[in-house]
């Protein structure tokens, strides 16, 4: 893709950063709604987006490219359960603070291929980091390895429910984890 302009570029910053505004507050994203809180022509935000879902899975892409290098950390870790650990205390932190990763990787098909790389990516490290904790004999024979994404994503739609403010969505998110993580262990 050819370098933009420095007018496109400052549009495409200013569209993401409201789109992350609208995301944060809960707020439905619509382009056309983007493109007048963004003091932009809507035929502007559509030449950089073509669907709200390609520009919520760009707001998305700082996180999950974040959970993807920290999954690559964790891989080199000497302890297997520690890492696994520590992957699903990010994993969870991340799906209780930012509203745009919880549908976009609930979503069966992505506008973008970054996306599905990402997600791609994150479901192997997973998947490695479960593995090698099990083989270290860390995990609980009777959990399988499609357990883990199920039990996530309950913890998320319970602090959802029942977290008032962003602090307490963590605490609570980390209790239950916790939780979680002492049923798994060997």
């Amino acid at each position: 893709m050819p370098p933009q302009r420095k007018d496109a570029a400052r549009n495409w910053d200013r569209i993401v950063a409201v789109a992350r505004e609208l995301v944060d507050e809960g707020t439905p994203l619509q382009l056309n709604d983007v493109a007048r809180r963004a003091g932009l022509g809507v035929g502007t935000v559509y030449r950089h987006f073509a669907t709200t879902e390609a520009l919520l899975e760009t707001v998305a892409t700082p996180c999950l490219e974040a959970l993807t290098t920290h999954g690559h950390q964790a891989l080199t870790a000497d302890n297997p359960w520690h890492a696994l650990r520590d992957f699903l205390q990010h994993t969870v932190e991340a799906q209780v603070t930012d509203p745009s990763l919880v549908t976009v990787v609930a979503a069966t098909t992505d506008a973008l291929p970054h996306t599905t790389e990402l997600k791609q990516q994150l479901w192997t490290l997973g998947n490695a980091l479960f593995a090698r904790a099990r083989d270290a004999g860390h995990v609980r024979t009777t959990v399988h390895d499609g357990d883990i994404v199920p039990l996530m994503c309950g913890i998320a739609y319970a602090v959802h429910i029942h977290g008032d403010n962003h602090h307490d969505r963590v605490t609570t998110a980390h209790r239950y984890l916790d939780t979680l993580l002492e049923g798994l262990h060997a």
